[in-house]
């Protein structure tokens, strides 16, 4: 992605750049940037792109080159520039942020901390949560009971190891970021007083990792610093 910003530094024909920092939308923010240069005719579905990203977007729009980047880390500040301005973007992904993963699944966890793209600690784990029980009476609510009850433990347990692998870095994380499922990850944040420090620091939720392993933890590494490119020009329209 590096190389790709570089090379589009060097094109030599007329362009702009318009960052956007998340919430911002692209409608309001291309009147802007027809002050600037004349853009017209951009695909109907940016918008929307802008708009679910949580990270924000950068537009790069000329005659040498029309993409839209969604970064994997948010966009800072607003700016508008007639040129193919690519330094903040390129400062922005050359940095070795400090992210905590916490990937849960009702039975495994994975919990790990990476600097860019090395993982520095991790620990992966199960515990026994039974399934649903489907019959009725007595027996079922007996069962509910239980399950709730091994539910609760395994929570705990994945707390604790989170306290042990997050905390010691808690003064240097940048960003946290959790997978899995999405109502158990919410019932691990409200029962885990550690992860609660981090809530202005989220990043993102990767809801779509399968049963969290160790190589799960490690492809998702990987994932998190990938960022999308959509590119275009005349023909496509």
């Amino acid at each position: 992605m590096l190389s790709y910003l570089e090379e589009l530094a060097l094109k030599e024909r007329s362009g702009v750049s318009l960052y956007l920092p998340p919430g911002v939308e692209l409608t309001g923010a291309v009147d802007t940037l027809d002050r600037v240069s004349t853009v017209a005719d951009l695909p109907p579905d940016l918008d929307q792109l802008v708009a679910r990203s949580q990270t924000g977007a950068v537009l790069f729009w000329g005659t040498a080159s029309k993409c839209l980047i969604l970064p994997p880390f948010p966009i800072a500040e607003g700016l508008v520039a007639e040129s193919y301005d690519v330094v903040p973007l390129h400062s922005l992904l050359s940095q070795d942020f400090m992210v905590a993963l916490v990937l849960v699944r009702l039975g495994a966890y994975s919990i790990g901390i990476c600097q860019g793209t090395k993982l520095l600690d991790s620990k992966t784990g199960t515990g026994l949560v039974h399934s649903r029980h489907k019959k009725g009476g007595s027996s079922q609510a007996r069962f509910a009971r239980h399950r709730e009850k091994q539910i609760e433990q395994f929570l705990d347990r994945v707390c604790v190891h989170a306290r042990e692998h997050i905390e010691p870095h808690a003064r240097s994380l940048d960003y946290l970021v959790y997978g899995g499922a999405r109502g158990t990850i919410l019932l691990l944040r409200k029962q885990c007083p550690l992860l609660r420090q981090f809530e202005d620091r989220i990043l993102r939720m990767m809801l779509d990792i399968p049963e969290p392993r160790k190589a799960v933890l490690e492809q998702s590494v990987v994932s998190l610093w990938s960022t999308s490119v959509l590119e275009w020009c005349e023909e496509d329209r």
